[in-house]
């Protein structure tokens, strides 16, 4: 532990000490007051000398502790605790300094606080990091100072701690229990009803309002003298994957994270969704050149697998190569499989390039286009304008806008299933077409 101590020198002190030199200056008229102010100083100076001595009798007087989650979440808020603990017999009055990550910027920022003797004191903070990889705390710095506010000691505590931010596991088990609780409505989960019958039977159980009648076994019904329905198994262990983009056009920004990050937290949530339903379930990433490939398996390390894939994704600013993409997708998934494409598509130019490879694609496989909704384009769009200025910037916002939902048209119309999403509800989306597309018995 490293310290520096110091004379604070407070108001307190130079109105004593100017009294006590004019008090001595005074002497030369009244020797009296000379005494005085001998004695002031002196008291002034064995007060200072003892203060010192009260912030630095201990070698350790404080003790730090921080708490946290060793792999944070991309995107939430993370909880981080700074416990201080006065291991002296006195209470303390000091200014903490935390060693935030240089992310947060932060650094002006200081706790005050009383510090009663062999008392502990917790300060709380979150920190919401918006891109995947590792950060740095640093050293906390702490002023310490006694009740007579005459001296101060600086303290710099060694606490550089090292901590991972990953996919956000967080949002993968809320949105978990959103769809596998039975016994509330999650908000934004729609609920389908199953068409069809391609899945495998299960068992017989009582009818429950909302049950399809087409299942009801009237057999069963007759016996039991009460309405009586066929349950089914949904089918099981068919291949899904996430494929990612990772091109120039994904590192565009919403609330400061990337749309590659966006899409990455959904594939985790998706990908846990997915095995819990019995699927299995792999991940693609490409650009101009392939990525990572997980083959689709429901193994019991298979989430952990792609969460590490995930969290070492990275983009080189190229374009996406399609081709590519297709002629790997055929040499590498045999079977036919649900492909759930994140990507963003800028301009009509763009989506009409990839059209080719995407409509290959849609014929071997059950292919689900994804992409990006400009928040910030349709709220500009929108403002109410007052200069000549700001109806320029509202008319090409709305022109821009509305080329994604063209974009989403022309994809629709050629056949291939689309998600045109807010960043914030990629999730969910992503979630319910999956669902539905089991409920229609598509994949």
């Amino acid at each position: 532990m490293k310290f520096l101590a110091s004379i604070h020198l407070t108001r307190f002190f130079f109105l004593v000490g100017g009294i006590g030199i004019a008090l001595i200056g005074g002497a030369f008229f009244a020797p009296f007051l000379g005494i005085i102010g001998k004695t002031v100083l002196f008291v002034l100076l064995f007060a200072v000398i003892l203060d010192v001595l009260l912030v630095n009798v201990n070698k350790e007087p404080i003790r730090v502790q921080r708490k946290f989650q060793q792999r944070m979440n991309l995107g939430d808020e993370n909880k981080v605790t700074v416990s201080i603990l006065n291991q002296t017999p006195q209470p303390l009055q000091v200014g903490i300094y935390e060693g935030y990550p240089v992310f947060m910027q932060k650094r002006a920022s200081v706790w005050n606080a009383l510090l009663l003797p062999k008392k502990t004191k917790e300060f709380n903070y979150s920190f919401t990091p918006t891109e995947r990889g590792e950060y740095e705390f640093r050293n906390v710095v702490i002023f310490v100072r006694s009740t007579l506010f005459l001296a101060q000691r600086r303290l710099i505590i060694p606490l550089v701690e090292k901590i991972e931010v990953y996919p956000s596991v967080l949002q993968m088990k809320q949105y978990e229990l959103k769809v596998f609780n039975q016994q509330t409505v999650s908000q934004g989960i729609k609920k389908v009803r199953r068409i069809g019958n391609t899945s495998e039977f299960e068992q017989i159980r009582n009818y429950v309002q909302g049950d399809d009648f087409r299942t009801v076994n009237w057999k069963a019904t007759s016996r039991k003298n009460e309405l009586m329905v066929n349950q089914y198994q949904e089918e099981r262990s068919q291949p899904v994957y996430c494929v990612i983009d990772k091109s120039r056009p994904m590192q565009l920004a919403f609330h400061k994270m990337t749309m590659l990050d966006y899409a990455i937290n959904s594939t985790l949530v998706f990908t846990n969704i997915a095995l819990r339903k019995g699927d299995r379930a792999g991940l693609i990433t490409f650009s101009d050149k392939m990525g990572s490939i997980v083959p689709a398996e429901r193994n019991q390390g298979q989430l952990k697998r792609i969460l590490e894939n995930l969290y070492n994704q990275k983009t080189l600013f190229k374009e996406a190569n399609y081709e590519l993409l297709y002629q790997t997708i055929r040499k590498q998934v045999k079977t036919r499989s649900l492909l759930l494409l994140f990507t963003n598509f800028e301009s009509e130019f763009a989506m009409r390039r990839a059209l080719p490879m995407l409509q290959r694609l849609n014929k071997r496989h059950v292919l689900v286009v994804i992409f990006f909704q400009n928040n910030e384009l349709q709220e500009l769009a929108q403002q109410p304008v007052h200069s000549m200025k700001e109806l320029i910037e509202a008319t090409v916002a709305d022109k821009m806008s509305n080329v994604k939902w063209n974009i989403a048209r022309e994809l629709r119309k050629n056949g291939i299933q689309t998600i045109l999403s807010k960043p914030e509800d990629l999730s969910i989306n992503s979630i319910n077409k999956y669902l539905e597309l089991k409920a229609k018995g598509v994949i």
